[in-house]
């Protein structure tokens, strides 16, 4: 749903001569100190696309060694620091920080506020990112080399390690408490400054999306910073929480960290819905349908992930009673799921749709999400589950999540809001070539990993049996041609931000909402009189 203003679309509500628009500082002392919105929302996207290509190299690397059988390029324990930075990577500096930037940006605009509720610790929050980066990234070059225990930091391997694992678990540290003062930002922002006669209810859906997110981060950060300080402890100060030598228990690890983990993964793809309403009703010329349904699904699922951690531990031992009800819970989640997929469905359906980049990636996003969320409910199911855990169908399951659905919602939002962030059009051409590039690449990366997974193979080994040659090379090949397209993703940022078509104010046909009433790009100082909204 989106708000009624009383200033025309077609009229600015900002004149671009404005002062306001020149008032913004210059040179890199700005960006150090800025405690500006967008700036700050720039230098997370900016953050994450850095992440991106180092997390991206990761898995080029981890695809060439699989390529063909035998150790090709890498020694195992290599393999196996990149397998497990290239998971901390691309999770905790792609695509949190990603969709952060687009909170930043975005969330003032939509509902009409001047700036974030707290903009110095707007700033705090974002440079402690590139401080726990560096940590994580740079124990790659201590003795030893890098954490090598498995994104999860499950003991007792993390418990045997060297002083690259502290380094990691002081990275995890810093990166929680970012997102905490980012989520008691934004919850305070979307409570507060909402424009006069914006309710709750008139609220667009991705800034609906990102409340029930930050409050997500707020319940479950703290739980990963409990887990991951009694590995510190146990490893430093003669504790035994997960130690079995000492009387603990390595099992308790993996409940209290998927407490935390579950809850995560709908952090990393709530705000994806609300790009996904965001963009398919612009070009669908069509409201979103269901608003309110989509509201209550949203925070359906975020109350249900709370419940369903078990599903990732059915091979421990847990009772049978147990077992069933993390099975019929994480059964249940769908339900809500699917209600989104119905949505977005049902507002296309007679819609006057054209199929500009955004809306491309946002079509793929329900298709391929939609293929994710059935191999979950695959893995839902326990004796199917104890056959496929650890196996390249878990691998698959979750980068048809995180890859064709948060990250293809994070290109959809890209090519959505450039035009508005930076006043040109996006260059179509180019934008349409990634599209297809990545779309069929990223289906020929990850679809034979589920017939890998079908077959036996183990994930996070650096060689395997020759009957899994075929099914690798195909999945090399693609996640060659996916890596080397997002070049073109670059080729079209830098495009938009050097020059092109100018944008007007609504750049988008269909587009609806506070932030279409400004100039494209928008002021330095946007809304400093709150507008009205009927």
């Amino acid at each position: 749903m989106n708000p009624s203003m009383d200033t025309p679309m077609d009229k600015p509500l900002t004149d671009p001569h404005d002062a306001g628009h020149h008032a913004a500082p210059a040179g890199l002392w700005r960006w150090l100190t800025t405690t500006n919105h967008k700036d700050i929302g720039s230098l997370y996207l900016w953050f994450a696309a850095a992440m991106f290509l180092i997390g991206g190299l990761m898995a080029m690397v981890i695809r060439a060694e699989l390529f063909q059988p035998g150790l090709q390029v890498v020694q195992p324990d290599l393999f196996n620091q990149l397998t497990t930075l290239h998971g901390l990577i691309m999770i905790f500096g792609v695509i949190m920080p990603a969709f952060t930037g687009f909170a930043n940006w975005q969330i003032p605009l939509m509902i009409g506020a001047p700036d974030m509720a707290f903009p110095r610790m707007n700033n705090w929050s974002f440079w402690l990112l590139p401080v726990a980066a560096t940590f994580l990234i740079g124990s790659l070059f201590l003795p030893g080399g890098a954490v090598s225990g498995g994104w999860t930091m499950y003991p007792p391997l993390y418990l045997q390690g060297g002083i690259s694992y502290d380094l990691t678990i002081f990275a995890i540290h810093i990166m929680g408490a970012s997102s905490i003062m980012g989520a008691i930002n934004i919850i305070t922002t979307i409570l507060n400054l909402r424009a006069p006669g914006m309710r709750m209810m008139k609220m667009p859906m991705f800034v609906w999306t990102w409340l029930i997110t930050a409050y997500l981060l707020i319940a479950v950060m703290p739980v990963l910073a409990g887990a991951v300080t009694m590995l510190l402890a146990d490893r430093n100060f003669g504790t035994h929480f997960f130690d079995a030598a000492g009387g603990g228990d390595p099992v308790l690890f993996q409940h209290i960290f998927w407490f935390f983990g579950h809850p995560e993964v709908y952090i990393l793809i709530l705000p994806a819905f609300g790009i996904v309403s965001t963009v398919i009703p612009t070009f669908a010329r069509k409201p979103l349908f269901g608003y309110r349904s989509m509201v209550y699904a949203t925070a359906s699922i975020a109350i249900l992930s709370f419940i369903v951690w078990g599903h990732h531990m059915f091979t421990v031992g847990m009772p049978a009673g147990m077992q069933l009800f993390f099975m019929y819970a994480t059964m249940l989640i769908a339900v809500p799921t699917g209600v989104k997929v119905f949505n977005w469905v049902v507002t296309l359906w007679k819609g006057s749709i054209s199929f500009e980049t955004a809306m491309l990636f946002a079509l793929a996003f329900v298709f391929l999400f939609t293929i994710g969320g059935f191999s979950g409910l695959v893995l839902a199911m326990v004796p199917v589950d104890v056959q496929l855990q650890d196996t390249y169908y878990v691998v698959a399951h979750f980068h048809y999540v995180l890859v064709t659905g948060a990250l293809f919602s994070i290109f959809a939002g890209l090519y959505y809001w450039l035009p508005k962030w930076t006043g040109h059009m996006i260059d179509e051409r180019w934008g349409r070539w990634h599209f297809w590039l990545s779309a069929i690449s990223v289906n020929v990366l990850f679809f034979p990993m589920h017939f890998l997974g079908l077959a036996g193979m183990p994930r996070r080994i650096p060689d395997y049996a020759l009957q899994f040659a075929d099914f690798n090379r195909i999945a090399s090949l693609g996640g060659f041609v996916f890596g080397a397209s997002q070049i073109l993703l670059l080729v079209v940022i830098v495009k938009c931000i050097r020059g092109g078509e100018p944008a007007p104010a609504r750049a988008w046909d269909g587009a609806e909402g506070l932030e279409w009433t400004l100039t494209s790009p928008p002021p330095y100082h946007s809304f400093a009189k709150p507008p009205e909204v009927r």
